[in-house]
């Protein structure tokens, strides 16, 4: 059904872009609570799968229900690892697609450590943090410069999660398997930003042009990461036990994810449905697609959890948490270009941008959303525009003539980059793409793990090499005087000499090449 859709938007986007054509729509609206993953589909009366209308960007596009390491691995800010498949049980078991299953390359998905030899750079997670430490509360990473397993294709089992398509392959370092992580996953054009908390949020797809007449059922399942109550409660699903880095997160299994359905009919006239109410739950261990009929252990009066993760909303009549139109929608033309793109600020690895809203039929009425891609590559061009990485922000769209802003984040130093937006409508015809580019200021000195030199030269306290010094040091060097006065020097003299290498990629290849006698001598001591 996927291809059908796509089909139909290159069909409506071939033709003569001024021509007045139609369309029919489903919009489905609700307003969401802070830090939610959700899922929007369609199955027909009979309970067939028609198609995913939209899903949030950690699972469409980063993978978060099928990564590397045990999937009741801790969680944290921008955490990356763990198969998350109790995210969206229901609609997973539900879509019909199987994906292979990821698993880290060494094959231990117990342990958070993993060779720095696979592990290449990491532009969107963070490294595991402990709950202790600055960042955890900020939310951001404790270092600029990361580094994660991808991991690779299990020979045999599979997953109802696509892999992440948002990475590039490394040779040499990553598994040959990276490469084919894209091709995998089909949900690219459903997939966008995860909605603004406590904001109305709108979701349109346009129907295939071959879609039937007759009833069908709109599902949403929403997953909230830390929502514990008493029955879903650490206690109750507490943290792994015995693995290596255990102290590192913190346990996320809360309650599980919530389903709410609306019942209506497509036909030849607009048609409006609503709900209030959750119909059930799935799995808290994500095994299987059965959804459990609502009881006491699901939070139902707090807002943003448990069935209440979508927020009563009103319109100016019904009270509702869900509704859905299903109508016509006549397309006049496509929308206008987005006029004076601009970089108002640029501040350490954040973009603030801007740019003054089009029309959605040239300079008439409200666009349905925006297109919004980067390159550090190259300029992005219409020909181009497709291949470059989408900016996942929320960007509720505004009237024409309006300043509309959003961040990029997640930036490197000294590096040019090239931003391009596009509108589109209800129906997905796209306007002009508008582009503009600009360069990251030169370096700062910025702070370096406690692990200094070793982390420095391995991009992250978690490598198993840096796991292995931490542990020759702590259980031999500060058993002596002289050992402890060892580790005293090293801390005054690591910091300045770690934060020159961890911004030179020559020296840190040089002090893996200094360090890696070391590292060998210090296993072969530890392991007699």
């Amino acid at each position: 059904m996927r291809a059908v859709a796509l089909a139909a938007l290159v069909a409506l986007q071939a033709g003569d872009a001024h021509a007045q054509s139609e369309c029919r729509v489903v919009q489905t609206t609700f307003k969401p609570a802070e830090r939610l993953q959700l899922v929007v589909w369609l199955e027909d009366a009979a309970g067939n799968f028609v198609d995913t209308l939209f899903v949030t960007d950690a699972v469409g596009r980063r993978g978060l229900g099928n990564r590397p390491g045990r999937f009741d691995f801790n969680s944290g800010p921008m955490w990356p690892y763990g198969r998350r498949i109790t995210t969206f049980p229901v609609w997973a078991h539900r879509h019909g697609d199987t994906y292979p299953l990821l698993v880290f390359q060494d094959e231990d998905d117990d342990n958070l450590s993993h060779s720095f030899l696979e592990s290449s750079t990491e532009e969107h997670f963070c490294r595991p943090m402990r709950s202790d430490e600055p960042q955890w509360d900020a939310g951001t990473c404790a270092t600029n410069l990361t580094f994660t397993d991808k991991g690779k294709l299990d020979a045999t089992r599979t997953s109802l999660y696509p892999p992440r398509e948002d990475i590039g392959y490394i040779v040499d370092i990553d598994d040959v398997a990276v490469q084919m992580f894209e091709a995998m996953n089909a949900l690219d054009m459903v997939t966008g930003a995860t909605p603004a908390a406590d904001v109305p949020s709108t979701v349109t797809w346009p129907m295939p042009p071959d879609l039937p007449a007759g009833d069908y059922v709109l599902w949403i399942e929403v997953a909230k990461e830390f929502d514990h109550n008493a029955t879903y409660s650490p206690t109750a699903y507490p943290a792994p036990f015995g693995i290596p880095f255990a102290e590192f997160g913190e346990p996320y299994r809360g309650q599980p994810s919530v389903l709410y359905n609306v019942p209506f009919t497509i036909g030849t006239s607009p048609v409006t449905a609503m709900s209030s109410a959750y119909v059930g739950y799935g799995d808290p261990d994500g095994l299987d697609g059965a959804v459990r009929a609502p009881d006491a252990t699901i939070d139902t009066e707090r807002p943003g959890s448990g069935a209440a993760r979508l927020l009563l909303h009103t319109d100016g009549g019904d009270m509702f948490r869900v509704k859905v139109v299903a109508r016509p929608e006549l397309d006049l033309g496509p929308p206008g270009a987005a006029s004076e793109l601009q970089v108002a600020q640029v501040d350490g690895q954040r973009a603030r941008v801007t740019f003054v809203a089009p029309g959605e039929d040239g300079e008439a009425g409200t666009v349905s959303g925006y297109e919004l891609r980067f390159s550090a590559s190259g300029p992005i061009t219409e020909a181009s525009f497709a291949d470059a990485p989408p900016i996942v922000t929320p960007l509720e769209p505004d009237e024409p003539g309006q300043v509309q802003v959003f961040d990029l984040t997640g930036l490197l130093p000294e590096t040019t980059y090239h931003v391009a937006v596009r509108a589109f409508d209800d129906c997905r015809i796209v306007g002009p793409i508008a582009t503009v580019s600009f360069r990251t200021p030169d370096r700062a000195a910025g702070e370096v793990d406690a692990c200094f030199v070793a982390t420095a030269a391995y991009g992250s306290s978690l490598a198993t090499e840096v796991a292995s010094l931490r542990g020759f040091r702590d259980r031999v060097l500060r058993q002596s005087v002289l050992g402890e006065l060892f580790v005293e020097s090293y801390y005054t003299l690591g910091p300045a000499f770690s934060t020159t290498i961890d911004h030179s990629d020559v020296l840190r290849q040089a002090a893996r090449a200094q360090l890696a006698p070391l590292v060998a001598l210090v296993r072969d001591a530890t392991s007699r």
